[in-house]
């Protein structure tokens, strides 16, 4: 062993620097003794019969997929967007039962054939609150629930307390297809309150409402009929089809930074989404107006029992009959 000048001398030359001695290396035991028998990041105690359904929430805790995971706006939005899933199949049904059918036979008696042929399915006491009245109310109440939810995280983020702190912060933004979803609850609840609540409650059911009542309401209230069928139908198509381009997001926001001419392919998805709304619109109330619209007044008793259903509208209804 050399002996470094620069170091002060020792006494024994087995001792090293500052009377550290100088061993060889030896393998040592890398597991301590205490983790010998089991590993050394031991997982937490399980019970010792373990049934499946316990190994399977422990594989969801594994994945992350518990409730405790997702925030209250996540759930609200799954809420809102599957619940729209579900009203799309009674939405394609009725526009086949309103305006493809008539539009194909030309025949509003003949269309009727069609419609009491698949009323069973969505008109059911158990398919009607499934596919039309549960995901409806669900839809609706989990889009003002999710509004009211940002709303509330805006004011807590900017420490908001007094009213007229309330006040300087600024709403969420309220997109296109949120405003003509808003726009289309009032003349939605008219229709389900016309055919479906009120023979209802004035008949106590509402077996003799059809096509034909829909065209008896057209002759009785022309402008009123026509007017409110056209904002019920454009309003609803755009609302459907703007909605349905998010969830599958193929709306124009949505197109990646990444995109080369995003621009251009913002554009063209603007161009595709509404020309497909003017569309179906289009298909809609060719069937519903052309069809439907122009088939006349009911006669005979028939006649009576829809224009006393019609004497309940309000307005409107003191026209019915002079």
């Amino acid at each position: 062993m050399e002996i470094n000048p620069d170091l002060p001398p020792v006494e024994d030359e087995e001792m090293g620097v500052m009377g550290l001695t100088q061993v060889d290396p030896s393998p040592v035991e890398d597991t301590p003794m205490e983790f010998r028998e089991k590993d050394y990041f031991p997982e937490q105690e399980r019970p010792e019969k373990e049934t499946e359904e316990m190994r399977g929430i422990r594989r969801m805790n594994t994945l992350g997929l518990r409730l405790g995971d997702h925030g209250t706006a996540w759930w609200l939005l799954r809420i809102q967007k599957y619940s729209s899933y579900t009203f799309t199949a009674f939405a394609a049904l009725h526009i086949t039962n309103v305006s493809i059918i008539p539009l194909a036979t030309r025949s509003v008696l003949e269309s009727n054939r069609y419609l009491l042929l698949t009323r069973p399915y969505y008109q059911s006491a158990l398919t009607e609150p499934l596919l039309v009245g549960l995901p409806l109310v669900a839809h609706v109440t989990s889009g003002i629930a999710l509004r009211l939810w940002r709303r509330r995280q805006a004011l807590k983020k900017y420490g908001a307390e007094t009213r007229t702190d309330k006040r300087t912060i600024p709403w969420p933004q309220l997109s296109g297809t949120s405003a003509l979803g808003y726009a289309l609850v009032p003349f939605a609840s008219f229709h389900v309150w016309t055919t479906r609540i009120l023979p209802l409650y004035a008949h106590g059911d509402s077996s003799l409402i059809n096509l034909q009542y829909i065209s008896h309401g057209f002759a009785l209230h022309p402008a009123v009929s026509f007017t409110g069928f056209t904002a019920l139908v454009g309003i609803g198509v755009w609302h459907f089809v703007w909605g349905a381009a998010k969830w599958l997001g193929w709306a124009p926001s949505q197109v990646k930074m990444t995109e080369e001419d995003r621009a251009l392919v913002r554009k063209r998805r603007w161009y595709t989404i509404n020309g497909i709304s003017a569309a179906l619109t289009a298909l809609w109330l060719a069937g519903g107006l052309g069809v439907v619209g122009r088939d006349g007044k009911m006669v005979g008793w028939v006649g009576k029992e829809y224009d006393e259903l019609y004497k309940y509208l309000p307005i409107v209804g003191k026209w019915v009959g002079q």
